[in-house]
C-alpha cells in the first residue's frame, strides 16, 4: 500500500520536525521545506496528498503559496498560524485552504486534522464500502458520492479540494434552503466570525466554475439569493 505523501512547511526547526515526528509514526512519507519558495516549487512539481503549511516564513508567506498552488492544484492544504491571527485565517480560507490550526498546538491535533482531510479527499474510499449500499445524492446533471468523496457533474469528474466539495454536500443536502454567509462560515469551515465573510463568496465562485466547466446546468443549481446568501436549486430555471 503507498503512503499518502505530505508536505510540511516551517521555517521553525523545533515545529516542523515535531509535526513530522508525528506524521511519519502514521506511515505518512513526509517532504520538508523550510520557506515558501521551495514549498510552492515542491507543491506545483512533485505529487502531494496533503500540504501543512505555516503562514509566516521568509520569502512567499503560506497565504501567498496558498493562491499559487490553488491556481493550478485542488491539493488539501492545512495553514499553521500564530494565535490572534485572526484576519490571516479568514484571509487563507479566502485564498483557498482547507483548514488551519493555531499555534501553541498538540502535534495530535495536526495528526488528527490532516487524518481527516485525507480521509475525505481520498477518491479510493468507495472501495471499502458495497456498492449496493453507497451513500450517493443524485440529481438530472450532478451526482455526489458521498463514500467516495467524489463528484460528477453529466457524467464527468468535477476535480473539488475538500473545502468546496464539503460546501457544495451541505447546500445539496438541503435543498430550497437559503443559508446566509455567516451561517455558512460556522457549519462548512467550524469557524465563527461576523466580520468579513469573503471566503464563503471565493469558494462559490470557484465551485461554480468547475461545475460550469464540464455541465454549465449543475452550476446554476447554486443561487445567489440577494441580500441573504446561496441556496441548493434542483430545478433551476
Amino acid at each position: 500500500m503507498n503512503k499518502q505523501r505530505i508536505l510540511v512547511v516551517d521555517d521553525e526547526e523545533r515545529i516542523r520536525k515535531l509535526v513530522v515526528l508525528y506524521l511519519e509514526t502514521d506511515l505518512f512519507e513526509i517532504v520538508e521545506a523550510d520557506n515558501g519558495d521551495d514549498a510552492l516549487e515542491l507543491a506545483l512539481n512533485e505529487s502531494f496528498d496533503l500540504v501543512i503549511l505555516d503562514i509566516m516564513m521568509p520569502g512567499l508567506n503560506g497565504i501567498e503559496v496558498t493562491k499559487q498552488i490553488r491556481t493550478h492544484k485542488s491539493t488539501p492544504i492545512i495553514l499553521l498560524t500564530a494565535k490572534g491571527e485572526e484576519a490571516d485565517v479568514l484571509e487563507g480560507f479566502e485564498a483557498g485552504a482547507d483548514d488551519y490550526v493555531t499555534k501553541p498546538f498538540s502535534p495530535r491535533e495536526v495528526l488528527q486534522r490532516a487524518k481527516a482531510i485525507l480521509k475525505r479527499s481520498s477518491e479510493t474510499a468507495y472501495l471499502k464500502f458495497d456498492s449496493t449500499n453507497r451513500d450517493i445524492i443524485v440529481f438530472e446533471h450532478l451526482e455526489i458520492d458521498n463514500d467516495a468523496h467524489k463528484v460528477t457533474a453529466n457524467g464527468e469528474l468535477v476535480n473539488l479540494t475538500p473545502k468546496e466539495y464539503d460546501l457544495l454536500l451541505f447546500l445539496a443536502m438541503s435543498p430550497e434552503k437559503v443559508f446566509d454567509r455567516k451561517e455558512l462560515l460556522k457549519e462548512v469551515w467550524n469557524y465563527e466570525f461576523y466580520g468579513d465573510l469573503r471566503t464563503v463568496d471565493t469558494h462559490i465562485k470557484r465551485l461554480r466554475e468547475k461545475l460550469n466547466d464540464v455541465s454549465p446546468e449543475a452550476s446554476l443549481m447554486i443561487q445567489t439569493v440577494w441580500g441573504i446568501g446561496y441556496k441548493f436549486e434542483e430545478n433551476p430555471e
